[in-house]
């Protein structure tokens, strides 16, 4: 089974970051049904959070950093960021930015694993991340794409004490018996200029029409819906800014 709420060490919310968030958040209602609502405090800096009725589901982001790519960005849970962050560094990571507390919400940084790869930590405080997973429009898997996935392998069972499925076709990642995510080696298919990254994968009801959907709405479909020998039907989409994301038929096992 997978986690169905934020668990230490897990996922708890996936954030994008894009440079037309007006633009980005017709695009996510049309394909997930999203309700958006923006802080309006000056500090916010224009932070939107997505809802599933009450739900906070993930958040639209304007790009803070002029360096900064249109991207998902995936966050995982932590007791103590700042804790964290310096295991992060003793197992071969590094601090791209803070620890920095969000007003009252909890406090965040993002780090890099060894092969590159941008992930973000969360420091629950009144806020502990996404509501709902695993349902239609939700945050259901996330992936890692590696071109060290050895090095992944050892970085991230130190850092947060995950359990390694093995596979040579597609490792998973665990906590607690439940797996959450996999990985993917990165070979010579892929574009040498894609950097590793993590891939949010969201729960839809039907993984064909999300795929129409997403190009009717002006996105692009990068792998067209496929369903793997042993997991839910899935597809790898791009939005119209460039943000690459997943979708998983709700309801499956992977």
């Amino acid at each position: 089974m997978r986690p169905s709420a934020p668990v230490r060490g897990g996922p708890c919310w996936a954030e994008l970051g894009t440079s037309d968030p007006e633009s980005a958040q017709r695009f996510y209602t049309r394909l997930f049904g999203w309700r958006h609502e923006t802080d309006p405090r000056a500090e916010a800096g224009g932070y939107t959070v997505a809802h599933l009725g009450d739900a906070a589901v993930a958040a639209v982001t304007p790009l803070y950093q002029e360096a900064q790519p249109v991207a998902w960005n995936v966050s995982f849970a932590v007791a103590d960021a700042d804790a964290a962050l310096g295991q992060v560094e003793v197992a071969g990571g590094r601090t791209l930015a803070g620890p920095t507390d969000v007003f009252d919400l909890g406090r965040f940084a993002v780090a890099a694993d060894p092969g590159g790869a941008v992930f973000q930590l969360w420091q629950a405080g009144s806020f502990p991340g996404a509501g709902v997973f695993n349902v239609p429009g939700a945050l259901g898997w996330v992936e890692l794409l590696t071109r060290a996935p050895q090095q992944a392998v050892a970085f991230y069972t130190t850092v947060f004490g995950w359990s390694v499925t093995p596979s040579r076709r597609y490792p998973q990642w665990g906590l607690d018996g439940a797996d959450f995510g996999g990985m993917v080696t990165m070979d010579d298919k892929f574009p040498h200029e894609v950097p590793s990254h993590w891939l949010p994968y969201f729960a839809v009801a039907d993984v064909d029409d999300a795929a129409a959907t997403a190009t009717r709405a002006r996105g692009t479909v990068l792998m067209e819906p496929v369903s793997p020998p042993e997991g839910p039907r899935i597809a790898v989409l791009r939005d119209p800014q460039g943000a690459m994301f997943g979708v998983h038929r709700a309801a499956d096992e992977a």
